[in-house]
């Protein structure tokens, strides 16, 4: 029998205006605990952001989803303060509710063998 660890994981989003409700899925953070497991991947539509937002800059949204990679990855070094923050609190502070240009879903949970191909699956059905 394979083993299950449970994760979670939010959808990350490009909401361009706040007030219009309107967003597109950018990227999936994962985080497994008993793994020790925070990654995240993303990518952007350019075609899908110009249509939604034409006045937004793909290149400052990428600078924000890079920051968000840096701190998934713990490196204080060049991610800041809060990728010194343990593994739990770097994915609640990733998840956390704020009104950026850069929001999060809410959080979901499941079960998982592997969490990197549970992040690939899930960000091929959430964003792609």
């Amino acid at each position: 029998m394979s083993d299950n660890f449970l994760y979670e994981y939010a959808v990350l989003r490009i909401v361009p205006r706040m007030e219009r409700e309107e967003f597109i899925n950018v990227g999936v953070v994962l985080y497994c605990p008993s793994r020790g497991f925070l990654a995240c991947c993303s990518e952007i539509d350019p075609t899908r952001l110009n249509a939604l937002a034409p006045d937004t800059d793909p290149s400052e949204i990428e600078g924000y989803l890079h920051a968000f990679k840096l701190i998934c990855d713990g490196n204080r070094q060049i991610g800041g303060p809060i990728a010194a923050l343990p593994v739990a609190s770097r994915f609640r502070w990733l998840t956390a509710t704020r009104s950026t240009v850069l929001q999060s879903s809410k959080v979901h949970p499941g079960f998982c063998n592997d969490p990197e191909t549970t992040l690939k699956r899930l960000f091929e059905q959430q964003v792609r």
